[in-house]
């Protein structure tokens, strides 16, 4: 498993059926936006590619290739991800009022 603040990336033995393609925003994949402070959890390389599933709103990402891609953030120190498949998890916050995804 991979961390990044609030970024958890778990290895997944295969990609669920049915995904739908995310698409690069300005040649990037962006595995979280800090909507406070508009740092984004991301990965320019391009052979990392994201997917979701529609029906579970869950968020799945594949790395190719023979080498590490490289996940940035302006808060945290890059960390490399090696060619594999994965499931991303946003960290949640429990409050009595609401759950809420946890934002940098």
């Amino acid at each position: 498993m991979f961390r990044q603040g609030d970024v958890l990336i778990v290895p997944i033995a295969s990609m669920p059926k049915l995904l739908e393609p995310i698409e690069r925003e300005s040649d990037h994949i962006i595995l979280a936006q800090g909507e406070l402070t508009g740092h984004a959890h991301a990965i320019k390389d391009k052979r990392a590619t994201l997917f979701r599933d529609p029906k579970l709103s869950a968020v799945f990402m594949e790395v190719t290739g023979d080498a590490p891609v490289v996940l940035e953030h302006d808060q945290h120190d890059a960390i490399s991800i090696p060619p594999g498949t994965y499931q991303i998890v946003r960290q949640v916050e429990y409050s009595p009022a609401a759950i809420r995804t946890v934002l940098d």
